[in-house]
């Protein structure tokens, strides 16, 4: 398992982009374009809405085994995104709620999405199969 710790600001993205990159060399361009995609949105949440007006960390874990999991580990509001309500994506964008399409398409793109709560930590895992990649 390989840890990152950083802090949770936007321009932190490409850094956690390129810690997770590092892991999954032999991925697809399919494959690692999702993960990618996917750390972006979570990361992006995590930066904006999680500490409400001050800023915290976030810790990114990868483990590459039977899958790829990347976890998520932040200590600000808790937040189960996958409680959320779907959008209801056959309205046209403009009667469409703000928000919310983000963590559906992660659902969709990743094979699972986790969310605990220890203690005061948010903890959300995704994972993708290894199969989907050149090992």
């Amino acid at each position: 398992m390989e840890e990152l710790f950083i802090e949770a600001k936007i321009e932190n993205i490409g850094a956690v982009s390129d810690f997770v990159g590092t892991q999954i060399v032999n991925c697809n361009a399919k494959t690692k374009n999702e993960i990618m995609l996917a750390i972006d949105e979570i990361f992006s949440n995590i930066a904006n809405y999680a500490y409400s007006a001050k800023t915290g960390y976030v810790t990114v874990r990868t483990t590459v085994d039977d899958d790829i999991t990347i976890e998520f580990e932040d200590s600000g509001i808790a937040y189960n995104p996958l409680l959320s309500a779907e959008p209801n994506i056959t309205l046209p964008a403009h009667e469409r709620n703000i928000g919310g399409l983000g963590i559906f398409m992660v659902k969709k793109i990743m094979d699972s999405m986790e969310y605990r709560r220890e203690g005061n930590k948010n903890i959300l895992a995704i994972k993708k199969a290894k199969e989907e990649c050149y090992v």
